[in-house]
C-alpha cells in the first residue's frame, strides 16, 4: 500500500475507499494546525497498519458516499483497523 490520502481514506484495487466505522482529523484543509498534526499522525499510522500484512474490506452500511468513495470496513483477523485508530487517539466514530 503506498498511496494514503489520509487517516481514514486510502486507493486500493483502483478504487479511493472511505473508512465506514471512523472520522479522523481533516488534511485538506485542516481547521488549525492541531488538526494537521494529528491528521499527518493518522495518516501515517493507517499507511503502517495497511501496510503490516493482509486485510479485508467488507461494505458498510452504504456503498459508497456523497464524494464516490466506496465505504469499506477493514479488518485484519477479525480486529477493525479502525479500532487501532481509535485506541491510540488518532480517530473516532
Amino acid at each position: 500500500m503506498n498511496c494514503v490520502v489520509d487517516g481514514d481514506t486510502f486507493w486500493f484495487g483502483g478504487r479511493k475507499n472511505r473508512m465506514a466505522d471512523i472520522d479522523t482529523p481533516e488534511l485538506s484543509p485542516p481547521r488549525c494546525e492541531g488538526e494537521r498534526i494529528k491528521g499527518e499522525a493518522a495518516k501515517a499510522r493507517l499507511l503502517t497498519l495497511l501496510n503490516a500484512g493482509k486485510f479485508s474490506l467488507s461494505s458498510g452500511l452504504r456503498d459508497e458516499n456523497e464524494h464516490g468513495r466506496k465505504l469499506r470496513n477493514v479488518t485484519r483477523e477479525g480486529r477493525s483497523l479502525g479500532d487501532h485508530l481509535i485506541d491510540e487517539g488518532l480517530a473516532r466514530r
